[in-house]
């Protein structure tokens, strides 16, 4: 009896693992119009936490731009809660430019056209949740 509960139990926790590690995955790809110019790089970056929102990428990437736009695409990301922010890095020096006030000099952008005021976009209005393949469309 004991080794037929010691052998349940061994099947049970290598059921479990298998679940965990058999976890569906997705393709979350971005597409970036409507830039000012060809110049430089545009930058995107997936986040999955509200603490890390414009931080702290979950995914990063950066892609050249053909014909104002590009497309980038992150591949085996698990199910859950996401938000993206792009921006245009004209001179090419690897951040975005701000003026006085912390106001952006270059062209950004956040998925569900996300906004601030007065301040950088929030993570309740550029959240998203990744169920299956999603591409989204960013217009600078």
């Amino acid at each position: 009896m004991n080794l037929l509960v010691k052998t349940a139990i061994i099947c049970l926790i290598s059921f479990l693992s298998f679940q965990t590690q058999a976890q569906e995955t997705f393709t979350m790809t971005v597409k970036v119009e409507e830039a000012d110019n060809n110049d430089g790089h545009i930058f995107v970056a997936l986040y999955d936490s509200e603490s890390g929102f414009l931080s702290q990428p979950y995914k990063a990437s950066k892609s050249t731009i053909k014909n104002k736009a590009c497309t980038i695409s992150f591949e085996n990301i698990p199910t859950g809660t996401y938000a993206v922010s792009i921006f245009h890095d004209e001179n090419d020096n690897g951040k975005l430019d701000t003026a006085m006030f912390g106001i952006p000099k270059e062209d950004y952008g956040c998925s569900n056209g996300a906004t601030g005021f007065m301040g950088p976009p929030e993570w309740d209005d550029a959240k998203f949740e990744l169920k299956e393949n999603k591409s989204i469309t960013i217009s600078l």
